[in-house]
């Protein structure tokens, strides 16, 4: 079986999975029915699944009695059993579902069969789909290309480790948290909440040196998978860690270089904080910004929204900084960070002020 994917028929995610022995897919039911019936609440779907379920089962159909169960993601993350069909019993299934989206949806079915039978004839299909999601989402092309390629190099690492016996899931997770770990200093889970995401992916928001430092670290971990060639999951393990702490020494000796942390908290879905972020900040300034500053400059200050955006997110950058956030502008952001900084309440890392992190006071 396939890892897990989530596909999209108009505004409604389909988790799906293929089947590389019997060459099909499985689709979960319950996410059909949510789509065809427009359910919004997932227990409210799946109520509706169970109940056609039994009256079908007692109508003696087929379609019911061949359904599988996979684990498949759930929404709070974890994996669980699930009703699958293929595209055969799907169509049967839909027949007893009164929907205006029922026709629609049978042509996606053919769509989503035929585009993954091109791809494995022309891989170029699946890159050049995967380079126009990319680009419909408003992603710069150079990045994009280098999001690619990160995609290559993670396969190749994900290629080793099935080979050395390792199992997805929660033992590919717990090496590539090692692997993070060891070069940015952080798990998945602790980078993620760095930059303000839950469900997103993480790669899909890194920057273009975040990537370039990810890739190295999987391309050393996959090279010296190959050299070592190890036994058992301690000792890959050892491996993600000696490639994560290798591909640190280079970012550390970069960060010497360009005067700031490659490690951002930027992302690509909000450039770092909206509107509603900022008046949230707003709201907790006294409990993030200490007492004397807030008494110094005056609690609604703009020093005092600066500090409370360092507290919380750990540093601030003139170039996405709060300019479209609270109407700052980058000409007067830049003098307040230049104030706190004389102030000795921030310190400057480099040799301008394109990028200030939140320092110890100067005593």
């Amino acid at each position: 079986m396939k890892e897990n994917e989530v596909k999209l028929f108009q505004n409604s995610s389909i988790r799906s999975v293929w089947d590389n022995i019997n060459e099909q897919w499985y689709f979960s039911v319950v996410d059909i029915v949510a789509a065809l019936t427009e359910q919004a609440n997932f227990q409210t779907a799946r109520n509706y699944w169970n109940k056609l379920k039994e009256r079908l089962r007692k109508e003696g159909n087929e379609s019911v009695t061949n359904c599988h169960q996979l684990k498949l993601r759930a929404q709070d993350g974890k994996k669980r059993l699930t009703d699958v069909a293929t595209t055969e019993e799907i169509l049967r299934i839909i027949q007893s579902i009164p929907s205006k989206k029922a026709e629609p949806f049978k042509v996606w079915l053919a769509q989503v069969g035929r585009e993954h039978i091109d791809e494995i004839n022309d891989p170029e299909i699946a890159i050049q789909r995967a380079m126009d999601t990319y680009l419909s989402k408003g992603y710069d092309p150079e990045w994009i290309i280098q999001r690619l390629q990160s995609i290559k190099i993670r396969r190749k690492l994900t290629d080793e480790w099935d080979k050395h016996g390792i199992r997805k899931g929660v033992e590919y997770a717990v090496l590539t948290d090692a692997i993070s770990k060891g070069w940015s200093d952080l798990t998945t889970r602790e980078y993620k909440d760095l930059k303000g995401l839950k469900k997103e992916s993480l790669r899909d928001n890194m920057t273009d040196l975040e990537l370039v430092f990810n890739m190295l670290a999987e391309a050393t971990a996959t090279d010296m998978t190959k050299t070592r060639n190890p036994d058992g999951f301690q000792e890959n393990m050892q491996i993600a860690k000696d490639s994560g702490i290798a591909t640190k020494s280079a970012r550390i000796a970069l960060e010497k270089q360009l005067g700031h942390f490659v490690v951002s908290p930027e992302n690509n879905f909000s450039n770092n904080i909206d509107n509603f972020e900022t008046k949230k900040l707003s709201a907790q300034k006294s409990e993030v910004v200490e007492q004397k500053y807030l008494e110094k400059y005056g609690k609604d200050s703009d020093e005092v929204l600066i500090l409370a955006h360092i507290a919380h997110f750990g540093s601030i950058t003139v170039k996405s900084g709060l300019d479209n956030l609270s109407g700052i502008s980058k000409r007067t952001l830049q003098r307040r960070l230049h104030s706190l900084v004389e102030d000795g309440v921030l310190k400057q890392m480099g040799k301008t002020n394109r990028t200030i992190y939140y320092s110890n006071e100067k005593s």
